[in-house]
């Protein structure tokens, strides 16, 4: 028989509670392997994707509200940091407490506590996380602005691209009329696109976020609308760019707000010398763009010999008028064609050549080759000169001989709108031509 002191040695290492591995809270492993975020007061954990499920756990149960926490730059490692602190002193070490209910009987009473940066161990935690995602973001934005090796399709034309990204993104902002910001501002742009792509495969507009029945809808809401541009409201798109990893406990819109008032503040109360600049606005006849209508408008008398303010001064345009007429002149053009004698050539610049030699750039041809319904619609979409066309202030109301028709587009009767409808002329001229 065993020893009795033996026996009593062996009872002694029997195990009788669970027994727990150690966890590393701070470890780089347990950050970089798991999905999951523990919560800071108990064994419950969540998906990192439920953050908001995990904090609304915490104030339920156990009370606890993290101040700001939109702004910590890495919520897992946060966390983590701080359940390994509260195991080793009490919470009301680290946290305010804020009672609720103060007047009323004790046992009605509420105690939350409060996790924020007025207490300096935590403000040193966050502005250590963020100095980490700012290095690892300005790594990977440094990679992504050489990298040669970029391959991906334009969303509105289908055109392939290869390179740099900064080839489709100038692209999509030239062509299309769709600028998400200049690509040295731009981070994980591969997600970002996957992103923007994913709602337009789901018919969704990226700027009103309103989800349509069919592609070519949708298509022409965006264009009709001037949506194409993605909405800077929606926080989802704030990861890709890099002013929001620049401040810590700031974001974007703080950071825009204050170099706008430092500009305010900087302006003299007298503003009799302020100038309006509108976007650039491109020549009618060659490339050149101009920030201001005047500096455009001298660029063409100066150069081309056509003068847009004497023109619309003696044929006495309105708005409407002077639509049309940049439309015209745009299209004819972008088709090489004088848009005098309507002779074609091979290129604008043999066009341009023509038309200053033989002074038919100078005056317009009859009213009514460019007085039609059909130069309503723009010849390109995103023409910025069009923005800036206004009436004359010598003409009024009085001095305008047309009638410029005003559709609804919710109607009842669409037998009467289709009867009267200026669409029917270009239907006619379309049917006449074949």
């Amino acid at each position: 028989s065993a020893d009795p002191f033996t026996r009593n040695a062996v009872s002694l290492e029997c195990i009788l509670e669970p027994l727990s591995l150690p966890e590393s809270p701070g470890g780089v492993a347990a950050v970089e392997s798991s999905p999951y975020v523990p919560c800071i007061l108990c064994r419950e954990c969540y998906l990192l994707a439920e953050q908001n499920q995990l904090l609304k756990h915490m104030i339920t149960e156990h009370k606890l509200v993290i101040a700001d926490v939109k702004l910590v730059a890495d919520f897992q490692r946060y966390i983590l940091y701080w359940k390994k602190r509260f195991t080793e002193q009490p919470i009301t070490d680290f946290c305010s407490v804020i009672r609720t209910n103060s007047e009323a009987p004790l046992e009605d009473q509420d105690n939350y506590f409060l996790l924020c940066d007025v207490l300096p161990e935590d403000r040193l935690l966050r502005e250590q996380l963020q100095q980490k995602r700012l290095r690892e973001i300005l790594e990977q934005q440094q990679q992504e602005r050489y990298d040669t090796s970029f391959h991906s399709m334009c969303m509105f034309c289908d055109q392939e691209f290869t390179g740099n990204r900064s080839v489709l993104l100038n692209h999509m902002a030239r062509e299309h009329a769709f600028n998400i910001g200049l690509p040295d501002n731009i981070v994980n742009c591969y997600e970002f696109l996957a992103v923007l792509q994913n709602k337009l495969d789901n018919l969704q507009c990226l700027y009103c976020e309103k989800v349509f029945r069919d592609k070519n809808v949708l298509k022409d809401h965006m264009r009709k609308k001037q949506h194409r541009r993605i909405n800077a409201k929606n926080k989802e798109y704030d990861r890709f760019y890099i002013i929001n990893y620049l401040e810590f406990g700031k974001s974007w819109e703080e950071v825009q707000s204050e170099d706008d008032r430092e500009l305010l503040d900087n302006l003299e109360e007298d503003w009799s010398d302020w100038e309006e600049h509108p976007m650039c606005a491109v020549c009618l006849f060659c490339e050149q763009q101009a920030d201001t209508t005047e500096k455009l408008y001298f660029h063409m008398q100066k150069s081309h010999g056509f003068d847009f303010l004497k023109i619309k001064s003696e044929h006495g345009l309105n708005f409407y008028q002077q639509v049309k007429l940049v439309n015209f002149i745009r299209r004819e053009i972008h088709h090489c064609r004088c848009y005098n004698c309507q002779e074609k050539f091979q290129s604008k610049i043999e066009l341009i050549s023509h038309m200053e030699e033989t002074k038919h750039v100078t005056f317009l041809p009859a009213r009514s080759t460019w007085d039609q319904p059909q130069y309503y619609f723009p010849t390109y979409e995103n023409d910025t000169l069009l923005c800036t066309l206004s009436d004359s202030e010598d003409l009024t109301a009085e001095d305008s001989n047309e009638d410029v028709p005003v559709v609804s587009e919710d109607t009842s009767n669409l037998k009467a709108l289709k009867q009267s409808s200026v669409l029917n002329k270009l239907l006619y001229k379309e049917k006449k031509s074949q």
